[in-house]
């Protein structure tokens, strides 16, 4: 899955909202928190990281390409 960024970043648990891939901003914070995210292969715990361009984000099955 391939993500434009329309500004300079996004935060992770907003872009995860955006492209519905959970049910809500709250949802979504919990499964950063609990370690379900990736962030260029390495865990992700900060629910408002930067999310920039080149950025690869992986939830579950899911791995989103950040241009």
């Amino acid at each position: 899955m391939k993500f434009e960024l329309k500004d300079e970043y996004i935060e992770l648990f907003k872009l995860l909202k955006v492209l519905d891939l959970v049910d809500s901003g709250a949802h979504a914070k919990m499964l950063i928190a609990d370690g379900y995210v990736k962030r260029n292969g390495e865990e992700e715990l900060r629910k408002r990281a930067k999310i920039i361009g080149g950025d690869v984000i992986e939830i579950a099955e899911v791995i989103i390409e950040v241009r």
